[in-house]
């Protein structure tokens, strides 16, 4: 079997990246780390909630309304790591200099985890105004354009590191 030609190596380094970003993702010294990260989050979308004059009472990773009675929990899934390690799988995967893909990693996840917070904050309204378009936006809206971001950071990413 000859060398690896350049698509075949990108991807063998996305699956290789991938496996072992999700192994130790789900690793135990990990988890209290992402549950921390998941918190962070909510803390923050709360925040904005309330500098914009929303009611909302934040505890861990849970956002809660008591006006409307709606709460609503930041789990795996809802955070964006799982996004954001696809696209550093990717990242790391692509045949850019270090200090580039280091770049590419830190704007990835800023892309990634910003509209991430606009996403919990459109959620927690949708959940407590619209409760019949919550799901939908939840589980294909927010979804879809998560993925989106990640490909359009990807691809611009990629194109800045190509070599000159």
């Amino acid at each position: 079997m000859g060398a690896l030609n350049r698509s075949q190596r990108f991807f063998l380094l996305f699956v290789v990246s991938a496996l072992g970003m999700f192994i130790l993702l789900l690793s135990a010294p990990v988890r209290p780390l992402v549950e921390g990260f998941s918190g962070v989050l909510a803390a923050s979308a709360g925040w904005i909630i309330r500098l914009g004059g929303g009611i909302c009472e934040q505890r861990e990773a849970v956002l809660s309304s008591p006006l409307r009675g709606f709460a609503m929990e930041v789990r795996d899934g809802c955070n964006g790591v799982n996004v954001v390690i696809l696209l550093w799988a990717a990242i790391l995967g692509y045949p850019a200099a270090p200090r580039k893909k280091l770049w590419g990693l830190g704007v990835g996840l800023g892309a990634i985890e910003l509209l991430n917070l606009l996403r919990i904050i459109s959620l927690f309204y949708l959940g407590q105004y619209y409760r019949s378009l919550f799901d939908f936006a939840h589980l294909y809206v927010w979804e879809l354009l998560i993925i989106l971001d990640a490909m359009v950071v990807f691809a611009m990413w990629a194109r800045r590191a190509q070599p000159r």
